[in-house]
């Protein structure tokens, strides 16, 4: 018998928590951790797809020993450190370990590891998540995201520049149950059509991001016999329905979106996931805001309160209360959205908690900035909301442009209204500047706006150069 026969034969060890690691994150979030080893990474030339859920796996200990990529990222971090002080274990204790069948995708062959990516049983592809340059290798990733062994849909997917190309066909024999392989891709494409909706905006990925929705949908029909396993399958297909909703709702389709965010709410109540409800109500809200129907907006943030109360998370109730308090600045109750601010800064100011979701790593001050100007401008306080929304534009992280295009458009849109035609049309230029990557139909909507409020004022330095360059647009069909 071989050496490889007898350690499969043996039962596997329990990991061992990485705490030299964990100790080194500090006061930090997972999330804003993983924001400062990519940062890191593109400081040395390298490109790592780090998050907040890579980091729990270091600390949990699943990933012994980082691939070549992430241990140059680490130890030009932390200077003077080797792996060992790290709290990962030597790369010759790990070299040549064979995968477990059950991380794998059906019909991939059980191999010796000889790269430091099995090896490290490290499974991420070390693409940086900003970079959405199409690449052979994402290709490859990318097209195994819904591959089952004949049960379920296979979508095809690729990377281009602005968004999704998918091929999805459904296969008629089933054959086997789904694992942790497809679960985890099915994981890995939410956070890429998520990065992709924050380089681009919604209106180039919302028709393609579909199939994969379908196919997730038809994983959780295959089923499978395992229960962790099942949990993070409903919660994943869950998290694919509410972003495939987000892109309907930013690019104008709020029909779609109500249908996505129910649907993602209804199989979080099947499930039992109370982080998935809170999500899904969550985003209901927003939405119920946009529409025109702020009672409801009120009622969905509390409906995702009382989900998230459980869950441990700070900054997540301070989100569901600028959720409530958008929906109360519709209903033109000053004192509750006054309150519901203030309820959603203190919350804030706790801090970040390990129970943070991985979805809400948008969630920093800028975005507490971008929120709250939202209300002022619905409450007419056009003073305010200019001076919220304009630093929200200059806190927000480069990477995130649509999230700069949005707090842009609507620091024009209060000057504009504010009596402030110059500064607007300043504004209303450099958001103009932006739309080159950003393909949102909210921000359009928001920029024709304020155009319509500055016609008045074409003699005010700058409006005309802006009229004239906003009208030659393309405009969308």
């Amino acid at each position: 018998m071989t050496s490889s026969e007898l350690n499969a034969s043996q039962p596997a060890r329990p990991p061992r928590p990485n705490l030299a690691f964990r100790q080194l994150r500090g006061q930090r979030s997972p999330a804003e951790f993983a924001a400062a080893v990519r940062r890191a990474a593109r400081e040395i030339g390298e490109r790592v797809s780090c998050d907040a859920r890579y980091v729990g796996r270091v600390e949990a200990g699943e990933i012994r020993c980082p691939n070549y990529a992430y241990e140059r990222v680490f130890l030009h971090m932390f200077p003077g450190r080797t792996l060992t002080d790290l709290g990962f274990a030597p790369r010759a204790s790990v070299r040549g370990r064979r995968a477990r069948a059950d991380e794998l995708p059906p019909g991939a062959a059980l191999t010796e590891a000889t790269g430091e990516t099995q090896g490290a049983d490290e499974p991420y592809d070390t693409q940086d998540p900003y970079d959405t340059h199409e690449k052979p290798e994402e290709s490859d990733v990318l097209r195994r995201a819904f591959m089952t062994g004949g049960g379920a849909t296979v979508a095809a997917v690729t990377l281009s520049p602005l968004g999704l190309t998918i091929d999805a066909t459904a296969a008629e024999r089933p054959s086997r149950r789904v694992g942790t392989g497809e679960v985890e891709v099915l994981e890995e494409a939410v956070r890429r059509i998520r990065v992709l909706d924050d380089r681009h905006g919604a209106d180039g990925l919302y028709r393609r991001a579909a199939a994969p929705l379908r196919a997730a949908y038809a994983l959780l029909d295959a089923g499978t016999t395992r229960h962790r396993v099942a949990e993070r399958l409903h919660s994943g297909a869950g998290e694919l329905a509410i972003s495939v909703g987000w892109l309907a709702h930013d690019s104008g389709r709020f029909d779609d979106a109500r249908s996505h965010y129910a649907e993602a709410l209804a199989t979080a109540r099947m499930a039992g996931d109370p982080a998935l409800e809170a999500h899904a109500f969550c985003n209901t809200s927003f939405l119920a805001r946009d529409a025109g129907r702020p009672r409801e907006a009120v009622r969905a943030a509390q409906a995702a309160r009382r989900a998230a109360e459980p869950l441990g998370s700070p900054r997540l109730l301070s989100l569901l209360a600028l959720r409530e308090a958008g929906g109360w600045a519709g209903l033109a109750d000053r004192t509750g959205c006054a309150q519901a601010l203030a309820r959603a800064q203190a919350l804030f100011a706790r801090g970040h908690s390990d129970h943070d979701p991985e979805w809400m790593s948008f969630y920093g001050e800028a975005e507490l900035e971008g929120l709250e100007a939202q209300c002022w401008s619905t409450l007419g306080d056009w003073r305010r909301a200019a001076r919220h929304a304009d630093r929200a534009a200059q806190l927000q992280d480069p990477h995130f442009t649509r999230n700069i295009a949005l707090y842009t458009a609507e620091l024009a849109d209060d000057l504009a209204r504010g009596g402030h035609p110059d500064e607007a049309a300043a504004a209303g230029m450099r958001l103009l500047d932006l739309l080159d990557e950003v393909q949102s139909s909210r921000i359009q909507t928001m920029l024709a706006g304020t155009a319509r409020v500055l016609l008045p004022h074409r003699r005010a330095a700058g409006v005309s150069g802006f009229l004239e360059r906003h009208a030659s647009l393309p405009r969308a069909v």
